[in-house]
């Protein structure tokens, strides 16, 4: 964990704002403003990038992948910029949380990985940059998004520490059990061999 520096006060105000901002449902924006439909009835009924594609829209799923990473990005950014690393890192996982259990919803939102990619581009570009390898690696391999999306959650503490940033550790634990917990039944369908491929219609 990084050294706290921020009074309580102000990174309990760093968490409240990232949150809000991770909350905004932009998977719904974007089919609302292409004209998509009501995302929760679409396809799997998530609120993230790969629900927006499978609409057809190839364009309004890319602009929901990079506004649902900025929300984790940009919230570490500004809380390092105004604050210190300890208000990034709570501004990071506050992010995180409000795009997986977002107010505006009812606390029904996505599985946030794209937030939890941006959080990690904010906090540390080599550690973003051996996620998405560990991604796109075992994307090609077995074709499986989501086994992709966990098996770089499960090991991104490590390339924290190899690459020097184990103050981070804790905090990418923390939301790797989040991505694990809320990839639950794509964990099910794994395992008895009925999840999706790449590719695959």
């Amino acid at each position: 964990m990084p050294e706290i520096v921020t009074s309580l006060p102000l990174l309990a105000l760093a968490a409240l704002l990232a949150y809000l901002a991770g909350s905004i449902p932009f998977g719904m924006v974007m089919a609302r403003l292409f004209g998509l439909g009501d995302l929760r009835k679409i396809g799997s009924g998530n609120i993230g990038a790969t629900n927006v594609l499978r609409t057809g829209n190839k364009l309004a799923a890319f602009l929901t992948l990079v506004l649902d990473a900025g929300k984790g990005g940009i919230a570490v950014v500004i809380a390092r910029a105004v604050l210190a690393e300890d208000a990034a890192q709570i501004a990071g996982f506050a992010a995180f949380l409000g795009h997986c259990f977002p107010v505006y919803l009812g606390f029904r939102g996505g599985k946030g990985v794209a937030t939890w990619l941006g959080t990690l581009l904010g906090l540390a570009w080599p550690v973003f940059l051996a996620a998405g390898a560990t991604w796109l690696a075992t994307a090609a391999i077995f074709r499986i998004s989501s086994l992709a999306a966990l098996v770089a959650a499960l090991l991104t503490p490590l390339w924290a520490w190899l690459l020097g940033f184990p103050s981070m550790v804790v905090l990418l634990v923390a939301l790797g059990v989040l991505i694990f917990v809320r990839h639950h039944e794509n964990i099910r369908r794994i395992l008895d061999g009925s999840e999706s491929r790449i590719g695959r219609k």
